[in-house]
């Protein structure tokens, strides 16, 4: 097992929330320095992981020993990722450990389809455990909430994806540049993206444009052989269209957040190239930083922020004239609509005090 997490001091009054995890940005943004009648336990280090580590996946805190050892270090229980290599029969040991000690759990729906999974059955099997089991479930957006009620019957609190960006940076002015820049990220190649379809037609777009250029940038393990992303094809025609000038392709390892965001704020246009999903981080990013997103129609990332949609779906494929129609309407509208410090803040405080209702009800 895991070492003992600190236990946070307990305030008279607070919830203790044992967050699964608690170091993830959208976590770690539901609440703010002001609400200190919530605390989330630190994720419990992994076996063998140095005292300095901030890596929380798999998260222990799924273990239901872990559960069994620790219900007295916290009042509810809130699940919100790392639960992919999760069998069925594992969660629902998870959720009877939960109940015997009387552990109230909360699960927020980020995902109703996995980005990082091929085959959507293992989450639906998942999900099938979870949200039936769950005391409140929460989500992003009200089409995600239609589709659980139409599913499993269960009603979700809709509360908006918290800023990603941190506040100081929120504040920065974009940086000057004379070219209308779109970028595609290809990242490791996530199952749900589906890069070549979409770059070809950016590429015949963005050239249509004066003063326009298309940026790919991927990392380096799709490069690597060892790598679990390794696609030699796809490089090597991503880079023959950089030799013939469609395109500038960098090869990178990956980013820390402030090379992330610096990336993201060079471009005028950031061009999701998901065929399945959900909801999207990266897009409220680009919402905190002031660069638009074409976002495919699948999912509900329509519903987040505001961006532009085009048609890009598993079972329809690409729907190229969409995707130019947004490059288009890009380059005509710029700049993009950008979140305040402001408004993120109040939404922030909004957010905390939305959770800490929630789980009070529950304690009552």
């Amino acid at each position: 097992m895991a070492e003992h997490p600190s236990e946070p001091a307990r305030r008279p009054g607070g919830i203790r929330v044992a967050s699964v995890p608690a170091g993830h940005v959208y976590v770690r943004h539901c609440s703010t320095p002001a609400s200190d009648d919530v605390t989330r336990l630190p994720d419990p280090r992994l076996n063998g992981a140095p005292s300095t580590s901030q890596r929380w996946w798999p998260p222990v805190m799924l273990d239901p020993d872990w559960v069994s050892t620790h219900h007295d270090d916290f009042d509810v229980y809130h699940l919100h990722f790392g639960f992919d290599a999760q069998s069925p029969a594992q969660l629902s040991a998870l959720v009877d450990a939960l109940g015997r000690h009387g552990k109230p759990l909360v699960y927020t729906v980020h995902d109703l389809r996995n980005p990082h999974q091929q085959d959507p059955a293992a989450h639906e099997a998942a999900l099938d455990v979870v949200i039936p089991a769950a005391d409140r479930l929460i989500t992003l957006t009200p089409g995600a909430a239609q589709s659980i009620r139409d599913r499993w019957n269960r009603t979700a609190t809709v509360l908006p994806h918290p800023h990603v960006v941190e506040m100081p940076r929120l504040a920065d002015a974009r940086p000057d540049h004379d070219t209308f820049r779109v970028g595609v990220h290809a990242k490791s190649l996530r199952p749900n993206m589906s890069v070549l379809p979409v770059v070809r037609v950016l590429a015949e777009a963005v050239a249509e444009l004066p003063d326009a250029e298309l940026r790919v940038n991927i990392h380096r393990d799709v490069a690597d052989p060892a790598a679990p992303a390794h696609a030699p094809g796809l490089l090597q025609t991503l880079d023959d269209l950089h030799r013939r000038g469609r395109l500038t392709l960098t090869v990178h390892d990956y980013f820390d957040d402030d090379q992330l965001w610096d990336y993201l704020a060079s471009l005028d246009l950031s061009v999701l190239p998901y065929r399945f999903g959900t909801h999207s981080g990266w897009l409220e990013a680009c919402h905190d930083l002031g660069t638009a997103v074409a976002a495919p129609d699948c999912g509900f990332y329509a519903q987040q922020r505001p961006c532009l949609t085009y048609g890009h779906t598993q079972q329809a494929g690409l729907d190229e004239g969409s995707l130019r129609e947004a490059v288009r309407t890009a380059f005509e509208k710029r700049p993009a609509p950008r979140a305040t410090a402001t408004d993120r803040g109040r939404e922030r405080g909004e957010l905390a005090a939305a959770h800490r209702a929630l789980y009070t009800s529950l304690l009552r």
